[in-house]
C-alpha cells in the first residue's frame, strides 16, 4: 500500500470533502475547517481543518462561538499530521478535553485476510429493524459500559432514511447477544468505515471480532468499496493488522463540553 497516497485520498474524500452521515445533517464547510452539524443526539464536530500557527487559536475560537451558541458541545476530530504541530495543545488551553488517542488503519479490501468465520455455537445476524437495533445497542452498553441512547437514535435514522450506508451486525449465541459492530458505507467515495466493534468480556478472545471485521469487508467488496478504514484502540489494532490494515496516522477526539 502507498501510505501516503491512501491517506491523502482519505483527507479528501472523507474529511474534506466529508457527507452528512445521517438524516437531518449537515457539512458545512467554513473558512479553514469543515465540520458536522446534527442534533443533539448526532455527532457534532470539526472534520478537518487547514490551520497554521497565526491563524489556530482564532478559527478554534469561531467553532466553540458556533457551536455553544447552537446550544451544541462538539468534537475536534484531530489527526497526527494535522497542523499546525501544537493543535492538539491549543485545543487544551481552549478548554477542551482530549480523549484516549487512537491509529487510523485502512486495508485494501481485495488484499485483507476475510476467510474468518465466528466460532461454533455462534452466528451472524444483520440488524435491519428496531429489533436488531435494540441488540446491537445491549451489546454496545456491556461491551464499553456506556448509554447507548445516542446510537440506537443514528442506527434507527440512518436505517429509516438511507438503509443501504450503514450495515448492523449482531452475534448470537444462541439466542444471547454476545458482540456487535456496524458499517457505514459513504456513495461516492471508496472508503467504508468500520465503527463500534464490541465484545462482551465473557466471550473475547474466541475470534468474534475478526470474524465481524470478516463479514463486513465481504460486504463492502460486494458493494465495489476499494478501502476499509477504521479508528483503531490499542486492543484491535493488532487484529486488525493480522487481517492486512495498514496505520496511516492517529486520531484523537478532542471534546467540548456545553
Amino acid at each position: 500500500m502507498d501510505h501516503a497516497a491512501v491517506l491523502a485520498l482519505y483527507d479528501r474524500d472523507m474529511r474534506e470533502g466529508a457527507r452528512p452521515d445521517g438524516p437531518g445533517v449537515r457539512v458545512e464547510r467554513a473558512g479553514a475547517v469543515v465540520r458536522q452539524v446534527a442534533d443533539v443526539n448526532g455527532w457534532n464536530g470539526v472534520l478537518w481543518s487547514d490551520l497554521d500557527a497565526g491563524s489556530a487559536d482564532r478559527v478554534i475560537g469561531e467553532q466553540i462561538a458556533h457551536f455553544t451558541g447552537l446550544g451544541l458541545g462538539f468534537e475536534w476530530k484531530l489527526y497526527g499530521h494535522d497542523r499546525p504541530a501544537d493543535l492538539g495543545d491549543r485545543l487544551l488551553a481552549a478548554g477542551f478535553r482530549a480523549e484516549p488517542e487512537e491509529t487510523l488503519l485502512a486495508g485494501e479490501v481485495a488484499r485483507l485476510a476475510l476467510d474468518a468465520e465466528p466460532p461454533a455455537g455462534v452466528r451472524l445476524v444483520e440488524a435491519t429493524d428496531a429489533a436488531g437495533v435494540d441488540l446491537v445497542v445491549d451489546v454496545h452498553e456491556r461491551a464499553f459500559g456506556t448509554d447507548g441512547t445516542r446510537l440506537r437514535h443514528r442506527l434507527l435514522a440512518r436505517l429509516a432514511a438511507h438503509p443501504g450506508t450503514v450495515v448492523a451486525v449482531v452475534a448470537l449465541a444462541g439466542e444471547q447477544p454476545v458482540s456487535a459492530a456496524r458499517m457505514e458505507l459513504v456513495p461516492g467515495t471508496r472508503f467504508a468505515g468500520l465503527w463500534g466493534g464490541g465484545t462482551v468480556e465473557d466471550w473475547r478472545g474466541r475470534g468474534i471480532y475478526r470474524a465481524l471485521v470478516a463479514h463486513r469487508a465481504r460486504v463492502a467488496a460486494a458493494h465495489g468499496y476499494r478501502y476499509l478504514q477504521v479508528d483503531a484502540t490499542p486492543m484491535s489494532r493488532p487484529i486488525l493488522q493480522r487481517l492486512g490494515f495498514h496505520a496511516l496516522s492517529t486520531t484523537t477526539p478532542y471534546l467540548y463540553e456545553v
